[in-house]
């Protein structure tokens, strides 16, 4: 019975450890994104010209906010918006890999003993100052510390089982490589975090409970245990974000296959690596090595993979089209950018006619959104809303690539009138793909709303509701050839208008505000409903008008832009 509850306790803080050092983790990784996501972002949208500053931006990126799949995420959005292709997403998707060690090599130090003294640290800045920037960094600080608070709890729990001989026995079993990949593959999986499981590799090397060659087998199947976080993500996510997690996957399990054959020789060379405590014997020299020697197995593992692969990305990307090929429907939903042509940026004049076609093309894919997402809202089913979602990521395919366009554009000996464009066509780009995202994110949002309430929208409600979205169909259009024309006289009559859609949204208000004291089932919800759709409606309208108001606003001459139309 006595032995039985120091099992429980064991285990009790071997899981409560646990927990804490996941806890810090989200909390570190959280607060990191919050502070550097978008520079981040921008750092991996730019550096991938080559494979190498693919593979230095994915380490940089994993190793600042600490999270391979955040990375991972971060480039499927590319590939889905059309900044990327998927084989240049491949060396990013190995940087992240090495980027991961760093986790590693910081839990090597033996700092467990200030883990609370940086927990108070972390939670008096969070609690006390009023900054945001200074709060975040402190929840950063307190994550840090309850990274480290848990590797201690862990370690004092497993602390007893240097004695415990059936742990002793299931070691000696286990100094096959092949049950230590298993096991640790099958424990990443469940906690869907490969810097935890590494965690727990070093916890168990610091109290010389492993050799470091059963350390580099758990090493081994954390890699591939971290490649079903991937996998999951994927799942009902587009055909895209599937092929990059086969690339990780594949990437991960490969570089496993190669270097099992060989864990002796690895063990041995990491051994020379790292530092050595030859006055120590046994388990205390086990306890003193064992974790630096985890952590430099960690990063030469996948270092080396990368140098390895590197050459390959190519054939990465073709066997993961070819496991997860292009449907018809996907090639029906492709969109690629067809006017910007990369050797017209040296001629900027051309190059600015090019982005306003393009702009043009991106106006024609948002046009038909306006009225099916307001139908799909009013009276559409889940499929219908689904479409709207697949409408908008066209829009985003030409989004990206013409803001791309535009940033090199930027770069170029531009006259103070091109650059005034660029400005103007950054923005109005941004906001065509507004409205997209607008219909997209909101109004499908209240139409999941209408399904799960039951909700029936009245015919006379949305009679008004259709002429209100014709009035904007025909100003989207109007600002439509604003843009691709140069035309001031539409763009006048696009802000002109103003007045034209509050009175039918101010008709649709009445109506719906009169129809809450109908007798009729769900009215508070109803209109609820009503009003977001409407609010929607008038935030397109806004930026249909700051549409306008740009063209007007240029004071390039019409004629500059529209000689080539």
């Amino acid at each position: 019975m006595e032995k039985s509850l120091e099992i429980g306790a064991i285990l009790m803080g071997l899981f409560g450890g646990l927990a804490i050092f996941l806890y810090g983790m989200e909390l570190m990784t959280g607060a990191l994104k919050a502070s550097s996501g978008q520079r981040l972002r921008r750092l991996l949208a730019r550096m991938t010209t080559n494979r190498f500053k693919g593979v230095l931006a994915g380490a940089v990126t994993t190793a600042i906010i600490q999270s391979s799949s955040v990375t991972t995420v971060l480039v499927v959005g590319f590939v889905s918006a059309g900044l990327m292709k998927l084989e240049q997403t491949i060396p990013i998707i190995m940087g992240a890999s090495i980027g991961t060690t760093v986790t590693a090599q910081i839990i090597a130090f033996k700092i467990t003993h200030y883990a609370l003294l940086i927990v108070t640290a972390g939670f008096a800045m969070q609690f006390l100052a009023r900054n945001e920037v200074v709060r975040r960094t402190g929840t950063m600080i307190f994550g840090f510390g309850l990274i480290f608070f848990g590797m201690s709890l862990m370690g004092e729990a497993t602390a007893p089982l240097r004695d415990y001989p059936p742990f002793i026995e299931l070691l000696r079993q286990m100094d096959h490589p092949l049950y230590g990949i298993l096991l640790s593959a099958l424990f990443t999986a469940v906690v869907q975090s490969s810097s935890a499981t590494t965690g727990v590799i070093i916890m168990l090397g610091s109290q010389g409970l492993i050799s470091l060659e059963q350390g580099i087998a758990l090493v081994f199947g954390a890699n591939i245990g971290t490649c079903v976080t991937a996998l999951l993500a994927a799942i009902g996510n587009s055909r895209d974000a599937l092929r990059t997690a086969l690339v990780h996957i594949t990437f991960n399990t490969l570089g496993v296959i190669v270097w099992y054959p060989f864990v002796d020789q690895f063990a041995e060379l990491v051994r020379y690596l790292s530092p050595q405590v030859p006055e120590l014997q046994d388990t205390l020299r086990l306890a003193a090595e064992t974790p630096r020697q985890i952590a430099n197995a960690h990063t030469l593992f996948n270092v080396g993979n990368t140098i390895l692969f590197l050459g390959f990305t190519r054939g990465f990307a073709r066997m993961v089209t070819w496991m997860v090929p292009v449907t018809a429907e996907e090639k029906a939903m492709k969109v690629v950018p067809r006017y910007l042509d990369p050797h017209l940026i040296d001629t900027p004049a051309l190059a600015l006619d090019r982005v306003r076609m393009e702009i043009g093309r991106m106006a024609e894919r948002v046009l038909p959104m306006v009225r099916k997402g307001t139908e799909a809202a009013i009276r559409g089913n889940a499929a219908q809303l689904a479409e709207l979602a697949r409408m908008d990521s066209q829009v985003d395919q030409l989004h990206g690539p013409i803001v791309e366009y535009l940033r090199q554009l930027s770069r170029q000996d531009l006259t103070s009138e091109e650059a005034e464009l660029v400005h103007h066509y950054l923005a109005i780009a941004s906001y065509f793909e507004n409205i997209g995202d607008t219909l997209k994110l909101n109004l499908v949002h209240v139409g999941h709303k209408r399904l799960q309430g039951e909700v029936v929208i009245s015919e006379e409600t949305e009679a008004l509701f259709s002429r209100l979205v014709d009035e904007l169909i025909a100003l989207l259009e109007q600002a439509t050839r604003a843009v691709t024309r140069w035309d001031r006289e539409a763009a006048r009559e696009v802000i002109r208008a103003k007045n034209r859609v509050n009175g039918l949204a101010q008709d649709i208000e009445r109506h719906i505000t009169r129809r809450m004291a109908a007798d009729a089932p769900h009215r508070r919800l109803t209109w609820q409903i009503e009003s977001e759709i409407l609010e929607n409606l008038k935030r397109v309208y806004y930026f249909t008008k700051r549409i306008g108001k740009l063209v007007l606003e240029s004071e390039l001459k019409a004629g500059k832009a529209t000689e080539a139309a």
